[in-house]
């Protein structure tokens, strides 16, 4: 995956030189980025390519990674990108747009929602029930509510989903049993006051809530993203994340 590939190539100035094509149409260019994104490794799944604000380059999404190529596949950059005169990072600007996208396609109720009857705004927040920040931020859920804001939980087991043996995570495990309880909400309040729900096996979407997370650019948890698709940072306290998002001028 590209993220294990991302120390050496940062560390050995690794360019995509031999990647090279003549780049005569924007197909062209695509089709040279494409193919030099997906040297990096075979299980690098890109999910946009678009040009970037940056003349002669793209901007592309791949395997949880913002990077910029170069429209001849030959050179790429890591790194925020920031428009001097908008006083603008750019980068983010892609992200948000990419994580609002996403997060659209979700099912409905395929979260464990915690909502006021009027909320102002709704955050998704991926989690970890083991997490202790995690578990700091949820134990203020009421505050959160009282504040007019609702918070839509996803699954992201910082663990991962199986151990190098190939077995599921402790963690995976008790995440899946607290999605197929049949009182969700109350499970998780419970998992994350330290009492797990008993294992149970049902079709759930922890698996695909942690992978989604992973493509999102999450790193750890708790994972706060705004109506918008900004990454509004891990835990805020109520009153902070409510003044985060009047700034960022998202819902209400």
């Amino acid at each position: 995956m590209l993220k294990r590939l991302w120390p050496a190539l940062i560390a050995g100035g690794w360019a995509l030189s031999g990647m090279a094509a003549a780049a005569g149409t924007d197909g062209e260019a695509t089709a040279a980025v494409r193919k030099a994104v997906a040297s990096l490794g075979p299980d690098v799944h890109i999910d946009v390519i678009a040009p970037a604000p940056l003349a002669g380059f793209y901007q592309v999404i791949a395997a949880g990674h913002l990077l910029y190529v170069s429209s001849d596949g030959k050179y790429m950059m890591n790194g925020n990108l920031i428009d001097l005169t908008a006083r603008r990072n750019v980068s983010e600007d892609a992200w948000a747009t990419f994580r609002k996208a996403e997060l659209a396609k979700l099912p409905a109720g395929q979260g464990i929602l915690f909502a006021p009857e009027h909320p102002r705004y709704t955050v998704t927040v991926f989690t970890d029930v083991n997490c202790e920040y995690c578990r700091v931020f949820h134990a203020h859920i009421d505050e959160y509510n009282r504040r007019g804001i609702a918070v839509n939980y996803l699954a992201w087991p910082r663990e991962g989903i199986t151990t190098t043996a190939g077995r599921e995570t402790p963690t995976y495990a008790e995440m899946v049993a607290v999605w197929c309880a049949a009182d969700r909400k109350a499970a998780f309040t419970a998992a994350t006051q330290g009492h797990p729900s008993k294992p149970a096996h049902c079709d759930n979407p922890v698996k695909a809530q942690y992978e989604l997370g992973e493509r999102l650019g999450v790193d750890g948890t708790p994972a706060v993203i705004g109506p918008d698709g900004r990454m509004l940072g891990g835990f805020l306290p109520p009153d902070a994340l409510l003044q985060a998002l009047k700034e960022s001028g998202q819902g209400g």
